[in-house]
């Protein structure tokens, strides 16, 4: 069995003009004692409301069913039985792609009239065997099955027609950009970026995709979703004193010993780690006009970002529960944590259980709540919507 590895999962999606919703719907699921994940990528017929009702529909399904080890083709034919029927085409329909991946075994991928996915190794398109499923009551449905044995480095690829069919009808594009077009795009990307993670490369695809259409258009959703087996990017955060003080040594040793990036969250943190280090703390100046009303960062030789305390992570937690983390403008200080926190996989947050009586006064506003429930909040929301491995260590 692989020990010691993260599994990346993202999807980047972009609506049809003039549409609110996107037409196509993803799902991701983590198993930590099963050591499973599962994926899926649905388009819904058409595009907008609909689209997005079939789609939704379907990803809710197929999770549901994967999940539980439904068979296959017993799955699908549910998935189709229970779809509403387009008003206009008279028929219920929408596509799917299914990942069951199980870390160390055999994943399975479900496949059922999407573009056909990608399985990249040391950048190579994997030659993959797909045997076919037919059901009786719908015959012209294909449904295929897969078995992989995916390994760390292994890249996993899906996207909508909106990508294969980007560009359809325009020179150099008469057949659309194909699945041979986004491939050998993908491939360049990892090639310029051998360590390019599963957001960026997924952000790439859908970009160059719509700038296949006439006038970057979106003439359909285009979505594409990257799973990526790594070595895990490590972050470990720290914030507060310890509550002896004569642990302030083995404090600092977590930053001096760590392989990994290191946020000090805390301005007697910075100056323990600081003075256990015998490293000095500096303020840049210059920073100041992008403070963005927190205090202002500062610097130590060899740690990734130093701030000011409870009032920066509580304003991190705010804008990633709000889903605003990237608003503008954004902070300083809380822009380069979320981008900390969203290019690492395995976060520790280190917590020093030294009362802090400043932090006690009731006079203080309701959101300035003490360090353990920040911190609490930040594992909840950074496992939910960044799907990070995290964990808390009080000290």
């Amino acid at each position: 069995m692989q020990t010691n590895v993260f599994v990346e999962m993202e999807c980047c999606q972009f609506n049809h003009d003039g549409e609110s919703v996107c037409g196509d719907d993803f799902l991701f699921e983590r198993s930590e004692t099963e050591n499973r994940h599962l994926a899926v990528l649905s388009d819904g017929l058409g595009s907008g409301i609909k689209a997005n009702l079939l789609a939704t529909m379907t990803t809710t399904m197929a999770l549901r069913f994967i999940r539980s080890n439904i068979d296959i083709l017993q799955s699908a034919e549910v998935i189709m039985d229970t779809l509403p029927v387009c008003e206009v085409r008279k028929i219920s329909y929408a596509t799917f792609t299914i990942f069951d991946l199980q870390i160390g075994g055999k994943s399975r991928i479900i496949e059922m009239d999407n573009p056909a996915f990608i399985h990249l190794r040391n950048n190579c398109d994997l030659k993959v065997e797909r045997r076919d499923l037919i059901s009786e009551r719908w015959v012209s449905r294909k449904v295929r099955l897969s078995e992989i044995h995916a390994i760390i480095g292994d890249r996993l690829i899906v996207f909508s027609d909106g990508v294969t069919q980007a560009g359809l009808g325009r020179k150099g594009y008469k057949f659309g950009w194909r699945r041979e077009g986004a491939l050998a795009f993908i491939k360049k990307q990892i090639e310029n970026t051998p360590d390019i993670s599963a957001r960026e490369l997924s952000h790439a695809v859908v970009m160059a995709a719509r700038n296949c259409n006439e006038n970057n258009a979106c003439i359909d959703d285009i979505s594409c979703m990257v799973i990526y087996l790594r070595k895990p990017r490590k972050l470990r955060l720290l914030t507060g004193p310890p509550f002896h003080k004569e642990s302030d040594t083995a404090f600092a040793e977590l930053v001096r010993e760590f392989d990994g990036k290191t946020i000090l969250c805390g301005g007697t943190t910075a100056k323990i780690i600081a003075g256990e280090l015998n490293r000095s703390i500096k303020i840049d100046v210059n920073m100041l006009p992008q403070s963005g009303g927190l205090p202002p960062i500062s610097k130590i030789n060899g740690i990734d970002l130093v701030t000011e305390g409870i009032l920066t992570l509580t304003d991190v937690v705010q804008r990633i529960e709000k889903g605003d983390a990237l608003a503008n403008p954004l902070p300083l200080a809380s822009k380069k944590m979320v981008e900390l926190f969203r290019n690492s996989d395995e976060i520790e947050l280190v917590v020093g259980t030294k009362v802090n009586e400043a932090h006690q006064d009731p006079n203080l506003p309701v959101d300035l709540e003490i360090r353990r429930n920040i911190v609490k909040r930040l594992k909840t929301v950074l496992e939910e919507k960044y799907r990070k491995r995290v964990s808390i260590r009080y000290f």
